[in-house]
């Protein structure tokens, strides 16, 4: 990452590393580590069980989707994606920085996190916004009323037009949450469609987030039921796991109610916070993210990144990295929106972080030689283990020591290249 350190190896090569340290306790988790068969053995004596493909794969995909961008009136923001552990990419996304005409100064954002398939997801992020302009209703007067009817109408009409797509190519299943924010000279319109979720921070503090719209909140509870499902293991009839999308027809069917009265709603809901010159961040995310960091938390990181790093691009890098090292399953997709006043480089900052990173190089050092002394493999997962039982000063806010995770495994790699046996002369080469 871009701070004090110089040198430093490339994340991706440093989590490539930790999953071949760690894949084999990793894979045992997924094959039968939790009570189920091992890989190669058979569940009955000579029965045969049905093989359902598991959603999770043997080892996470790390490759990043990265992209930056601004708007002429001084905002900034980044994306950053990742499959990782999921069989299948399932995570789209819309940036627009700058819309046309009249809303020249405002900006469209939007993550799109789909289930059962990427079809509806992918659909959604090509056509949501042209149904919410089409609507009439954004235009240069920026009347909040409207502008939430805009919203809601052109998700209502982005899933009607799903439904005429789904049925003519056969779309028998799939749908994706949305979260989106549009963005205004005076306003900022928060969208939330499911449990992906939008947080606005102001002045170091959790100014804002949008409620996550699970089946068992009371009042979805109630209009499942409603309308003929049941919630079952916190599930729409024990199966899906939230209670807003776009697509999922199938529990779209009840006769005699309207699109917002089925068990799936389509209808976001819309949220307006006026803007001030505190804001300076604002985060679009899926669950991935959510899951996994609580708001609180991912906002003092960020802020606390902010200091450290001028390359948004990297600081998305660096929460996913925290989100996969926390233990997210899922795709893992960010969006980070910087205000002009967003926290800037600090000099103190970058200072604390160079003597952060020296202290851990450090420790590793020292775990890796108490190891040795011992007779004991200093593999990477014991060094791991060791350190994150130390108590570390200086860790950054909201990430803790699996924040630094990377800085770690590269001075245990520059330690273990130190202490590779040498070979006598004339021995080894050529």
């Amino acid at each position: 990452m871009k701070t004090a350190r110089k040198g430093s190896v490339e994340m991706p090569a440093f989590m490539r590393q930790l999953v071949k340290e760690t894949e084999k306790r990793v894979s045992s988790f997924f094959k039968g580590g939790r009570g189920g068969a091992a890989e190669g053995e058979h569940p009955g004596d000579g029965e045969k069980e049905e093989v359902i493909p598991s959603p999770y794969l043997d080892r996470p995909v790390l490759d990043k989707l990265a992209e930056e961008g601004c708007a002429r009136w001084g905002l900034t923001y980044a994306l950053g994606s990742m499959q990782g552990w999921r069989a299948n990419m399932e995570d789209f996304h819309n940036c627009v920085p700058q819309l046309g005409g009249e809303l020249a100064d405002s900006s469209f954002f939007a993550v799109f996190d789909g289930h059962a398939g990427s079809t509806v997801a992918q659909f959604c992020s090509q056509h949501l916004l042209g149904h919410i302009l089409a609507t009439g209703g954004l235009c240069s007067e920026d009347d909040p009323e409207r502008v939430k009817a805009a919203i809601i109408e052109g998700f209502l009409q982005t899933d009607k037009h799903l439904l005429s797509v789904a049925r003519r190519e056969g779309w028998e299943r799939g749908g994706t949450t949305v979260v989106a924010t549009l963005i205004s000279p005076y306003y900022i319109y928060f969208a939330n469609c499911g449990d992906s979720r939008a947080m606005l921070c102001r002045s170091g503090q959790v100014c804002f987030s949008t409620e996550d719209h699970k089946p068992y909140s009371p009042l979805e509870k109630e209009r499942i039921e409603s309308a003929g499902g049941s919630v079952t293991l916190q599930r729409i009839n024990g199966s899906l796991a939230v209670s807003r999308a776009l697509g999922d027809f199938s529990y779209k069917g009840a006769e005699n109610r309207t699109p917002c009265q089925q068990m799936v709603s389509p209808e976001p809901e819309v949220c307006v916070v006026e803007r001030s010159p505190a804001d300076e961040f604002l985060v679009l995310a899926c669950d991935g993210v959510w899951d996994i960091i609580s708001n609180e938390e991912l906002c003092a990181f960020i802020h606390n990144r902010l200091r450290v790093c001028t390359d948004l691009r990297d600081v998305c890098t660096q929460v996913i990295d925290l989100c996969l090292y926390k233990g997210s399953l899922d795709n893992i997709s960010i969006i980070l929106l910087c205000f002009p006043g967003a926290p800037q480089l600090s000099a103190e900052a970058l200072h604390q972080e160079a003597e952060l990173e020296d202290l851990l190089e450090a420790k590793v050092a020292e775990i890796y030689e108490e190891l040795c002394a011992r007779g004991e493999e200093p593999d990477l997962l014991s060094v791991l283990t060791v350190l994150a039982t130390t108590v570390i000063p200086g860790l950054p806010p909201g990430g803790g020591i699996q924040s630094k995770r990377n800085c770690i495994i590269s001075a245990y790699y520059q330690q273990r290249e130190t202490h590779k046996p040498t070979l006598p002369n004339g021995l080894g080469g050529s």
